[in-house]
Order: C-alpha cells, then structure tokens, then sequence
C-alpha cells in the first residue's frame, strides 16, 4: 500500500474520530506531510515506539498506541492464560497524551482479556519498573518519550523482570503488528467496563511506599545528609515531569531539610514552557536554577529529565562559578563513593561487580581494578545493564554494586531494572554531604580522582539524518564505514577494530578475528593504540548518527587536544 493509499483509508475510516479527519485534510495539498506521516508505521523495537506526536501512520497518537498493544496482547495470549491474568502494569509522564495513550493501552488489554494495573497519576520509569516485579506482572508498558522536546512521545515495553523489553519478544510484538489492521483488528472495551469487569485496576500510594522503602535502603551512610544537611542547600527542579513528588520525599526523608525547589519547573506541564528541551544534559535548563543558586547561596543544584530516570547536576567550581558535571564524572564519582564506603565499613560484598555501558568513561576500569571489583562493558541501552543484574541476581554467584552510562543514568539495588534517578538524587546528595563534611565539594573531588587515575574526558557529537528515507541513509553510511577499515583516527593509529552487528575483534596487527562476546548490534568500536576508544552508531530513537570519544591523558589540556583531533575526524567520517 503507497503513503497516499494509507492516507485515504484513514480519511475514509470510521474509526478515526472526527477531528483527527479535519487535521488529515488540513495537509491535503502538501504531499511532503503525507508522505511523511504514512510512508511506513513507526518502529517497534526493544525501546518500544517513540516519535512525533500528530495523527498519521508515522506518528504517535491513539491508534498507533493501540495498535502497538494488540501486537503486545498477541504475544501475552501467546504466553497462557496464566501470564494474562498477571497483568500488565502502566505508567505514564507529563507529556501531552500521556495519560490519554495510558488509558487506550488500559482498554485495549482489558478487551483482550488481559489484566491492567494503571497507575492513578503520572510516575517515574523506575516506579514502573519496580511495580513489574512488585505486583508479579507479565510486563509493563510506559508512556513517555524521556527527554525529547514536547512535539514527541513514546510507548517504552518492559517485560516481567522489570528491564525493557528483550531483543525477540520486541521482534514478535513487530510482527504480530504487521499482521493486524491498526483498524479492524484492534480490539478494545471503554476504559470504565474495564473497571467494571476487574480486567482494569487503579494502582498509586501503596505502590509509592514499596519504592520508596527500596529506594531508601540504597543510602550509604544517613548519617552525612543528617550532619551537613543544617550547612549544605540544595535546589531541585523536576523540569515539569514526575519527579517533582518523589525526588524531594526521599530527600527529605533522608534527612535532607534545606531543599529549594524552582517553582516554574514544578508545575506539571508537558510543553515544558520554560526550558528549550527538557534534558538534563544541558545547562540551559538550568538557567533558572542557576540565577536562583546565585542569589541564595546554594551548594548543589539537582535536575531530573521528565519521566524521573535520567538527572544532571551543577556544582560549584574553586572559584565558585556554577558549572555542570557530565554523567561520565557524576557515574565515577558515585562508584567510587560507593566502592570506598563499602570498604571502609568492611562491607565490600562476595565477588563484587559494577557495570557499565561500551560508550561510558574507561576511568571507572581504573577505578574498579584499583579496588578488586569487576567491571562489565555491556551495549548501550540500560535493558542490558538490567540483564546483569537479573542473571547474577538468580545465580548468586556475584554481587551488584553500581551500574551506570553516560547519559546521565544510574542505579543502584536490585529492586528496579532501569535507570532511577530518584534513587541517584539520593545518593548524590548523600556523598556531596560526605564531601562536605570533609571540606571540600564534589568538583574538588571529581580533580581528586583526576590526580588519582589521570584525567579521562569524553565527548559525543550527532549528525541528524533528516527525510523520510533516514534510517536507510543511516544504514549506508554504516555499511560504507565497514566497507573501508582506517589504519588511524585524528593522527592515532587504530589497534583494533570491534563490529558488534558482524560479531568481531579485528587485530590490525595480527589480523586475529575473535568474538564480542556481546549481543549482535549495529555499532563500530575502534580501539586506538594511546588508550583512546572511537565509537560510531546510529540512535536507536532518532535519526541521527552518534560518535563517542573516550580519551585520557596526563592533564586536562592533553585530554582536550585529543577530543579536538578525533572531533575533526568524526566530522570527516560521518560527512
């Protein structure tokens, strides 16, 4: 069927509600928009679906969220009878239609005979994650689209161990979809017969106090936040999304009582009116925050990107200037923090272990080897973290201390699969607590480890890949980038070479071929012969290609010189 066909059958369905017809034929005359809505259905992979809100095929809104869940009730039926009564559990962010796309996912697993648990107002990803395992579901869905600006919102699927969904239920969902009419075979009742019947029921505090108990068992030592909480001010902004309850209860039940907050971002609003982008990778979401810690004499500014599972902070430097620290420094401060506190107490457990992402900072290699944990390197997504954390979990044959990537996401415990940010805002305040006691801020600290294992810096840069025919420029230019191996990167000779969609480690030198070790995935890994790492792949939720440069060097100048030479060379590459 052509992109003008799908457009004529939903102008012509009676199942596409009056005013998403008037927005159809609004772009009648534009055959570009058309296209652009229909020419495909959006992706269904192991993050789900996630793009641009609007009516249309390629788009996010009420029939596409129900179509991706009869494609996920397919796979449940396909699991027992017993599977559909445990249930699917269901979350949903600030974002515009969130709670509209919650309910539809309610009603369409309610008409398929499936258990829903939805929660009774927005919550954080890890909550949802939590609340898989809590309440024995089968699998959860999540509406949210993280840190995206507000024209998007996605649809993440978590299965019953709590972590995103896995690489082959994804696939399954895919194909059951492509097998249904996002019509006809769309099943659904109204969301108040699903109360009625049972197959639909409201879940919230009761759930908030189990997380929350969890949450808190994760501190490392109360009594910092109970000591320097009199001398030591915090600002905290939610960004308008879900952390805005949660993030400050923990904090002050930890002990914490000089917590400010900034009003605006408080408000729960999905246009986010008062940032550019709600992403707590950048500064200028902190504007506010910064003017406000200026005038208030504040000591740690705390943000939380919308769905609550990814936070940033500013700090201040020696000269008292507010400045962000990247997930890469905040990630290695917390393990080791984590890693000394243990040590200190004499707690370290049995074959202890952290975990980390193959596009994360190599310094916390060093800080594991200098203090006898193990560290894993899985593939980027945080569903493969979780894995770790489930297969040792079960085994018992090693213990999980940390995991984290660099963007900005980090867990500590077991008892969610995903990334929290509630529970890093915790312990974040906690070790800058430990710092302060001892004098000193987490920036000093962060040149503390500096000295102690050298200066690491890091750098990721993006190339948009813009039409409707990006994903299969995307995979051209992967495909031209392993059809021509480069003997040096920025002036550095490359080592190796990892290709983890072909599954091999290519010694330049030997020319030994051996395994990944690691799930097949569409990214190039070059090792370089000083230490530095190169890392190329496509974004798994936008159209864009991404390179990660990892370096390290004696200072921070070294460390700069490198990222400027590999930046001019990604820029090159990926031209």
């Amino acid at each position: 069927m052509t992109y003008m066909e799908r457009y004529r059958k939903w102008l012509d369905s009676p199942a596409v509600a009056p005013q998403d017809k008037e927005e159809l034929r609004s772009i009648a005359s534009d055959e570009k928009e058309i296209e652009s809505r229909f020419f495909d259905m959006l992706g269904f992979g192991t993050a789900g679906l996630r793009g641009i809100l609007g009516v249309g095929l390629y788009r996010m809104n009420l029939y596409t969220v129900r179509y991706a869940t009869q494609g996920l009730s397919e796979l449940i039926k396909k699991c027992g009878p017993d599977e559909m009564k445990r249930g699917v559990s269901i979350a949903y962010d600030c974002r515009n239609m969130s709670y509209e796309f919650a309910r539809a996912a309610s009603e369409v697993l309610a008409a398929n005979a499936i258990k829903a648990y939805m929660f009774d107002e927005l919550r954080p990803t890890p909550e949802l994650s939590f609340s898989v395992r809590e309440l024995n579901c089968i699998a959860g869905i999540n509406i949210t689209a993280s840190h995206n600006p507000k024209q998007y919102n996605g649809y993440k699927v978590y299965w019953e161990d709590g972590a995103q969904l896995p690489p082959e239920h994804a696939d399954a969902v895919s194909a059951s979809i492509a097998e249904l009419d996002i019509f006809d075979d769309v099943k659904r009742i109204p969301f108040e017969e699903g109360l009625e019947k049972g197959l639909i029921q409201i879940i919230g505090e009761e759930i908030d106090e189990k997380y929350l108990k969890n949450v808190l068992a994760q501190m490392m030592d109360g009594e910092s936040i109970k000591k320097a909480s009199k001398d030591f001010r915090i600002i905290y902004t939610p960004f308008h999304g879900t952390g805005y309850r949660l993030v400050p209860k923990a904090l002050k039940t930890a002990g914490m009582d000089n917590i400010v907050t900034v009003p605006e971002q408080m408000a729960i609003d999905g246009n986010f009116p008062t940032v550019k982008s709600p992403n707590p990778e950048d500064k200028e979401g902190f504007k506010i925050a910064i003017e406000m810690a200026k005038a208030q004499n504040i000591d740690l500014i705390i943000g939380t990107d919308p769905d609550a599972d990814r936070v940033g902070i500013v700090v201040r430097d020696r000269g008292g200037e507010y400045v962000t620290m990247t997930g890469n420094q905040v990630g290695v401060l917390l393990l080791d923090y984590i890693i000394k506190t243990l040590k200190k107490r004499g707690e370290m457990p049995r074959n202890p272990f952290a975990v980390k992402t193959i596009v994360t900072t190599e310094m916390a290699q060093k800080v594991c080897d200098d203090n006898g944990v193990e560290l894993m390197n899985v593939l980027t997504g945080f569903k493969f973290i979780g894995e770790k954390i489930k297969e040792f979990h079960e085994t018992g044959k090693k213990s999980y201390l940390f995991g984290f990537e660099e963007s900005y996401g980090y867990l500590k415990g077991t008892y969610a699969r995903d990334k929290d940010a509630v529970v890093a805002s915790l312990l974040i305040v906690e070790m800058a607590c430990s710092y302060k006691l001892q004098g000193i801020g987490l920036y000093e600290a962060m040149q503390q480890l500096y000295k102690e294992y050298g200066y690491f810096d890091e750098k990721v840069i993006s190339v948009v890949i813009e039409g409707t025919d990006s994903l299969g420029r995307m995979a051209g230019m992967m495909r031209g980038l392993r059809g021509s191996v480069p003997g040096e990167i920025g002036g550095i000779a490359v080592k190796r070479v990892r290709d983890y969609k072909e599954d091999y480690i290519l010694d330049l030198a030997s020319g030994e071929r051996r395994p990944t070790g690691l799930p097949r995935s569409d990214v190039l890994f070059y090792e370089l012969a000083d230490g530095s790492s190169f890392i190329i792949r496509p974004s798994g939720t936008e159209p864009k290609i991404k390179c990660y440069m990892l370096v390290n060097a004696a200072d921070k100048a070294g460390a700069e010189k490198k990222i400027d030479e590999l930046t001019c060379a990604a820029k090159w590459m990926l031209s």
